[in-house]
């Protein structure tokens, strides 16, 4: 069976169409359902600007359904996957709004050292929004939420969610390993792993400062020494000192 959308039987008027080549302007034929055409005058090859992506940019079938995926579709996919990460977050979180903000600080941080420091923003905002995912397993089976146990039990949690949403597995592995140590930094990381854990700092010393601040030279002196990154560095300096 296909999928409506592409089905010619539900096709309407106009469902073969003539797009302008982007790059020298000649006229490329296109079906309704062609992922992509090849410019006849110059060799070009881009997107069907008629074809609904949507549900091809997150479908673990996709790739049967409409042929291998362009690059800019596999980009997309790889933005809405954090994006749905995100919501099953919330979803586990359900009322602790006290966590779920937490994460969410330490993904919009992880998201900007991830971006200046060139890491991947799909390990990076994946594992920054299931960095502490096995805190609710970790207070249910050892009455603690101590890093430790945060790390041991987070892990699967997050392989589960993440292969339910059809990530790659080597993503998935990736982000894994991240959550399996974030809070215990080995001499020789990664930028995805580096970033995550600078914005968890950065996170955890801005929530301290609400509570019980710090006089500017001491912190001042925790940021100089505690941070991975040079990224992570200057956006806590940026955040949390009146420069």
């Amino acid at each position: 069976m296909k999928c409506p959308g592409q089905d010619s039987q539900y096709w309407k008027p106009g469902a073969v169409f003539e797009v302008k080549c982007p790059k020298c302007g000649n006229e490329v034929e296109f079906f309704r359902d062609d992922p992509t055409r090849k410019c006849s005058k110059c060799g070009h090859r881009f997107l069907n600007p008629g074809l609904d992506f949507g549900c091809a940019s997150y479908c673990q079938y996709a790739d049967q359904c409409i042929g291998n995926l362009p690059p800019e579709l596999l980009a997309q996919k790889e933005n809405l996957l954090k994006d749905r990460v995100a919501i099953e977050m919330k979803r586990y979180f359900r009322q602790d709004f006290k966590r779920i903000g937490h994460v969410s600080r330490v993904a919009r941080y992880a998201e900007q050292i991830g971006r200046e420091e060139s890491g991947n923003l799909a390990v990076i905002l994946c594992a920054a929004y299931l960095h502490d995912i096995g805190i609710k397993a970790a207070e249910e089976k050892h009455q603690s939420s101590a890093a430790e146990y945060r790390e041991e039990e987070g892990p699967p949690i997050a392989r589960e969610i993440l292969t339910k949403l059809g990530a790659k597995e080597a993503l998935i592995d990736e982000v894994s390993d991240i959550i399996g140590h974030h809070h215990h930094p080995g001499s020789d990381e990664t930028i995805n792993f580096m970033s995550v854990y600078d914005a968890d700092q950065l996170a955890k010393l801005e929530e301290k400062q609400k509570e019980d601040p710090l006089d500017e030279e001491k912190l001042a002196n925790i940021i100089e020494t505690s941070f991975l990154t040079e990224s992570g560095r200057g956006l806590a300096k940026k955040t949390l000192l009146a420069l």
